[in-house]
This record gives structure tokens, sequence and C-alpha cells, in this order.
């Protein structure tokens, strides 16, 4: 008999969690021959935008509320955002609880908004083997450090998107640690990647000498650090960087670079759906975040055979490019170290870029979809 799976990630904007979540429950239609059959979980309308993509997956849809507030909006504020998430929660409370009694699947995977599981996983009593998926490294104050200590001592299996978070967590002692799992996100889908590279549509040859970084224009992202310290770069060599990505600071971003006078060799093109076309022909990617999770972008840039530079930010990046063996990696937030680390990429071998692309690919590939899968089910076993 095949087992249920439930996906509970309710989200209020499009985050690469969302793909993660959708490409975790792909990997069980496609390699579990029917052992496992996954369901995510529609609370307040967040997943009808991907219901296409969800039907031609096979990937069933539970609608928990008839709530249609996220419903493909943007959402974005603090307070707005927080505000929603208590909405979420509390229209959840009761039929999230109906749903868990009647349906009783074999395994419960919370992803995003975990309160109101673990809460409910700890005051109930469920046949359901309850599963925590952090989706980067948890930020615990004391206030979090004692409900996460409460509320995962009944879960069935807490997974980790890095060694380093699990690292991290095993040494809080608050979990078990044979309930304590690495489990990369599934990240690279080589059939979804051919589509994209052979449906782009315009020549972007040009990019050969531009550096390239991608990601939502957020205090996260960093790119204010990229371009102030790209002005000091142009002191010594004429480097181009193409910025690809929409955001808060969108305007921010653009009145420093007409700041800095760097409007000739500085462009942001905002959000590209379909980023292979870039990532294929530029000069080098480059990752300044202050924190990762542990980096979707970086594993996409990996795959396509580029070189990298990233910052040795929290958590994942460095083990990703295995210190420095897979690609350059600056201290974070240090303007001297990344100057450093861009000079020494520009006076890199042809060899050993070659040598940096090909162990960054073969990395890459733990984060493929069958290697979620594998490494999935054998938690679930």
């Amino acid at each position: 008999m095949s087992k249920k799976i439930y996906y509970w990630s309710p989200f209020i904007s499009s985050v690469a969690t969302v793909q993660a979540v959708i490409r975790s429950a792909e990997s069980f239609n496609l390699y579990s021959k029917k052992e496992y059959i996954p369901y995510i979980i529609n609370v307040a309308g967040e997943w009808n935008s991907h219901r296409i993509d969800l039907y031609k997956k096979d990937i069933k849809i539970i609608n928990l509320t008839k709530s249609k507030i996220i419903n493909n909006k943007k959402h974005s504020g603090f307070l707005k955002s927080r505000i929603l998430y208590i909405y979420i929660f509390l229209i959840s409370i009761v039929p999230l609880f109906r749903l868990l009694k009647k349906n009783s699947p074999d395994f419960f995977v919370a992803q995003l908004i975990t309160s109101l599981p673990l809460f409910m996983n700890y005051v109930m009593k469920f046949k359901t083997k309850f599963i925590l998926r952090i989706s980067g490294l948890p930020k615990l104050n004391l206030l979090r450090h004692f409900f996460w200590k409460l509320s995962v001592k009944n879960i069935y299996a807490l997974t980790c998107p890095t060694i380093e978070t699990k690292d991290y967590l095993s040494e809080k002692n608050f979990i078990d640690k044979d309930k304590l799992f690495t489990l990369y996100d599934p990240i690279i889908s080589s059939k979804e990647i051919m589509i994209k590279v052979n449906n782009i549509d315009t020549d972007q040859s040009e990019l050969k000498n531009t550096f390239l970084s991608i990601g939502r224009l957020t205090k996260q992202k960093n790119f204010s650090f990229l371009i102030s310290n790209f002005k000091k770069l142009n002191d010594k060599k004429n480097f181009n960087l193409l910025i690809v990505g929409d955001g808060e600071d969108y305007k921010k971003l653009n009145e420093l670079i007409k700041q800095k006078e760097l409007s000739k060799s500085i462009k942001i093109i905002g959000y590209q759906s379909n980023v292979y076309n870039y990532l294929k022909n530029c000069k080098c990617f480059i990752m300044p975040s202050l924190w990762e999770d542990p980096g979707f972008v970086l594993v996409e840039a990996a795959y396509a055979g580029i070189p990298i530079i990233s910052s040795n930010c929290m958590s994942g990046p460095k083990e990703i490019l295995n210190y420095g063996k897979n690609g350059l990696i600056f201290e974070s937030n240090n303007s001297q170290d990344f100057i450093e680390k861009m000079i020494k990429f520009d006076e890199l071998s042809l060899d050993d870029l070659q040598l940096l692309k090909i162990n960054a690919k073969k990395k890459s590939k733990e984060f493929s979809i069958f290697n979620h899968f594998k490494n999935f089910k054998k938690i679930l076993n």
C-alpha cells in the first residue's frame, strides 16, 4: 500500500523554498514507483498559481481552507508579513487538526511557518510521523530556543540543508542526534534545465567579459557591498557587472550605481524567469550574500559550469565550494579580501579555472532531484 506524504509549506512571497518543495514532491512521483504519494497543503491560496505545474507533475493539492488571501499576490513589509503569518496560523488550527485526524498521512513534512504543526504535534497524539525541514540556519533567541526544545521532542526527524546547519543544531543538544539529518535540497533538475537552455531566445554572448550576480534585491543579498567595491576595483581593472533580480532595494541600488558613476559598467535588469542564458555566457558568478540557505543560484551556477566567487557567509556557500577547492571565497563583507580575490581570479590560469569549474559541477550534482529522493527515502524508512 502506498504511503502518503503531506507537505506543509505556506508562503507569502515567492522564495526558493517553494521550488524545493515542488521538486521534493516530484522526486517521489518520479522514483518511488508509487510507494509514496505526495500532497501539498494549500492553506490560503498560496499554491494556486502553481496548479498547472503541480498538475503536470501529478502532485495532488489539498485545499485546507477557502481563503485566497495570498493567491499569487505580492506581500512585502515586516508588519504585513507578520500579520499574515498570524492569520495563517489562526485559520489553520481547526482544519489542520481535522485533516490529520481524519486522513492520518504517514508523514507530514513541515518546511515554512512551522510553528503550528510543531505545536499541534506536541500537544496532540497523531499516528502521523512529523518531519521538520529547515530551510536555513535558524536564529535561535531564548524564546525560540525554548519553544524548539519542547516541540521537537515528538518529531520523527529534523532535516538540515547543509552539514554546517546540522552541526550547529547538534551543538545545541535539544534534539536526539539520531533524529538529525543533512538533506540537500533538490535544486538541480537536468530535465528542466535542458528545457530552459533550449528555450533561450536571445544571444548573450557579449557577457563573456561580464561578472554576473543573481538574487532578490534585498539586504540579505548584499548587492550594495558589491556595487561599492566595483568602484574600487575599477580604479585598478575595467570590470563589468550585471545584476539580475528585483526587490525592495531596486531604487536604492540604482541610485548607488549613479552615485558611484558606474552606469556604464554596472547594470540591473530585473527578474528573469530563465537565467541560464546569463549563467552560460558570463565570465564569472559572484555571490556577496550575508547569509544563504544554502544558495540555490550558487548551485545552479556550479552546474552551469562557470567559475564562482562567493562570500563565506552562513550557511552553505563554503560547503558547496569545498572551502576554496570549487571556487574562490572571500571574507563576508570584507572589502579588502573581496578585491584581492577578484584580482586573483583575473590572474588564474586556464587550467586552474577549469579545475574549479569541474569540481563545482561535480558538487552541484549532489543537489539533484534523484539524490534528494534517495537520501530522503533513507530517512523515511
